[in-house]
């Protein structure tokens, strides 16, 4: 697992020296020293583990590392660059503690949305975002929304999300919060595996088994500075005491093998005990796991047979991908089309709006006909046949004033009687 100093680039991926972060509060009186002279270096294609207890300055390293705090002193770079830059971003994966997902989306949307940030194109992430889906178990629910997903498939996804710009560099904190045994086992098979496809992997957990069984080198954190670091035999080997391992034996040839050592060492020492090996618990797990699906037992959660998205695989700076070479001449073929083809083809998309905006004036000139005259009710009608007034124009109609009716009113209260009123 670990790699050799040969295979390693002398050019650190990370490499901070005296990083220390200080929060201060309202006053700008210092309140928390999260991080405090850190130095450390990680190099390419090395499985790199962060350890600490919470509260330790993992996270707080992590945020530095990835360009969204900024170190109150010291010195950081990324693949030679400031952390700030985007350049080096666009090289970097990241799985946050919490996975922060847009609940209304499905598993391809979410992950189509974050290969959109990277602008790659339809077929590019198509193919990873099968890939992935594959690899991380949820093609089954990739059309569920992530709000109907458990803790452990939303971290599923995050995963996924991480790897779709293939990174150079991944970052996972906590990656295996919310995952059951199954997938805890899948995550850390899924980095040794992109340790083995030369990616280089920093992996921050307070959980000690995930980074015992696939980290190369570590540090142990407390209270923001350093308290350990090494390789991972360095740390855990215990070069006092030698472990044998045998078939089983008899306890007449246990008590033999005692005497041998305490007669060879003078009585100095002994066997210290004698036991049988023990199975994990996370072993037996997974065997009882793997029997169900031999069983074809069906299950509504996660699966766990996909492979390795095969784009993840590490490739050289001099290596050039002929599919890559392919879209990009695609994708310059609109701009060398000649400048005649384009301004002959705008006129006529207008063609038909403005024709259609003409139509709509010349409408609105035209005068729209008259209605109908409704029937005058029969009491309206022999009123006016016994006045002694003009014919009424035929156009008239209903809604215009009857002139004859107020000339009759005016002459009725003009004529002389008691009162002012009219005479019989």
């Amino acid at each position: 697992m670990a790699n050799t100093p040969a295979q390693k680039s002398q050019t650190p991926v990370v490499a901070c020296q005296r990083l220390t972060k200080v929060f201060k509060d309202f006053w700008m009186r210092p309140r928390v020293r999260a991080v405090e002279d850190l130095s450390l270096e990680i190099m390419p294609h090395e499985i790199f583990g962060l350890l600490g207890p919470n509260g330790s300055g993992k996270s707080t390293t992590i945020k530095m590392i990835l360009g969204l705090l900024n170190p109150t002193r010291g010195r950081l770079v990324v693949f030679g660059k400031s952390p700030s830059d985007v350049e080096t971003k666009k090289r970097i994966g990241y799985l946050p503690e919490e996975s922060y997902l847009y609940p209304f989306l499905n598993a391809r949307e979410t992950l189509d949305y974050y290969a959109k940030l990277f602008e790659l194109d339809v077929k590019t992430r198509t193919r990873r975002i099968d890939e992935l889906l594959d690899m991380v178990g949820l093609s089954a629910a990739q059309h569920r929304p992530v709000r109907e997903y458990s803790k452990g498939m939303q971290r599923r996804i995050g995963l996924a999300q991480a790897l779709i710009n293939d990174p150079d560099f991944l970052i996972l904190d906590e990656p295996t919060t919310g995952l059951d045994p199954i997938g805890t086992r899948q995550v850390k098979d899924l980095i040794i595996e992109l340790g083995r496809r030369g990616k280089t992997v920093l992996l921050s957990s307070h959980l000690l088994s995930d980074v015992e069984d696939v980290v190369d080198r570590m540090v142990i954190l407390y209270g923001g500075k350093i308290r350990d670091e090494g390789t991972t035999d360095s740390l855990l080997t215990k070069h006092s005491k030698t472990t044998l391992e045998t078939d089983v034996l008899d306890d007449e040839t246990i008590a033999e093998i005692d005497q041998v050592i305490r007669r060879r060492s003078g009585g100095a020492k002994s066997l210290l005990a004698v036991t049988h090996p023990r199975q994990k618990l996370e072993e037996k797990f997974l065997e009882i796991v793997q029997k169900a699906k031999a069983e074809r037992v069906e299950t509504s959660g996660a699966s766990g047979d996909g492979a390795t998205a095969s784009f993840l695989a590490a490739r050289t700076d001099d290596e050039t991908s002929g599919e890559e070479l392919i879209d990009k001449l695609v994708s310059a073929e609109p701009e060398s089309m000649p400048a005649a083809e384009k301004v002959t083809a705008k006129p006529a998309a207008r063609v038909e709006p403005e024709r259609n905006v003409v139509d709509d004036l010349v409408a609105a000139d035209e005068p729209e006909p008259s209605p109908a005259p409704a029937p005058k009710p029969a009491s309206a009608a022999q009123s006016e046949t016994s006045k002694p007034s003009a014919p009424r124009p035929v156009s008239q109609t209903e809604g215009d004033v009857d002139l004859d009716v107020i000339s009759s009113l005016l002459d009725d209260t003009e004529k002389p009687g008691n009162g002012g009123g009219s005479t019989p």
